[in-house]
């Protein structure tokens, strides 16, 4: 990642499938900005979130909305690549390829899979929070903070402790 001095908290959810936990919200609280990576699952999931910090979110597969499937953003110093699909991190699909080589990245954060990732590739962190929502098989739910040059997912439930461990980064 680049050497730019990030200011401030990033927190990131995804997969929320209009579902916004009381345990997502508190781990939330304190993020000068939030990011949303896609099935959001309602505006009004947005509109809960704004309440806490900016948002900026993109659709996922799940949303009605545009379909936008890549957004562009800085936050914090931080030049973000949003999307919702990606699919893995050594193997992005040709839209997230072609966005990357037109305008660099310091973060790529995606969600859909509800696995968690965070992995740097090239200098690139590859982020993915898991998801927030309904939980799904044995994967964790979870939201993740990038804070500075550090990331890290927090488990919102004691089930999902394990389960981050368990499932982390299996998307290289």
């Amino acid at each position: 990642m680049g050497e730019e001095s990030i200011d401030l908290v990033i927190g990131v959810i995804s997969d929320t499938h209009g579902l916004l936990r009381p345990e997502a919200l508190a781990a939330l609280r304190g993020a000068g900005h939030i990011v949303h990576a896609g099935d959001i699952g309602g505006l009004e999931i947005i509109r809960a979130l704004e309440d806490i910090a900016p948002v900026t979110y993109v659709d996922g597969n799940n949303d009605s909305r545009d379909g936008t499937d890549i957004v562009r953003a800085t936050i914090g110093g931080l030049r973000v690549l949003l999307t919702h699909i990606l699919p893995r991190p050594h193997a992005p699909g040709r839209r997230v390829i072609a966005s990357l080589r037109a305008e660099p990245a310091d973060v790529v954060i995606f969600g859909h899979s509800h696995l968690p990732h965070d992995e740097v590739i090239d200098g690139v962190r590859w982020f993915n929070p898991a998801s927030a929502g309904p939980r799904r098989f044995d994967y964790p739910v979870a939201i993740g903070i990038i804070d500075g040059a550090r990331a890290y997912h927090v488990a919102l439930d004691e089930r999902s402790r394990a389960g981050l461990k368990k499932r982390m980064n299996q998307l290289s």
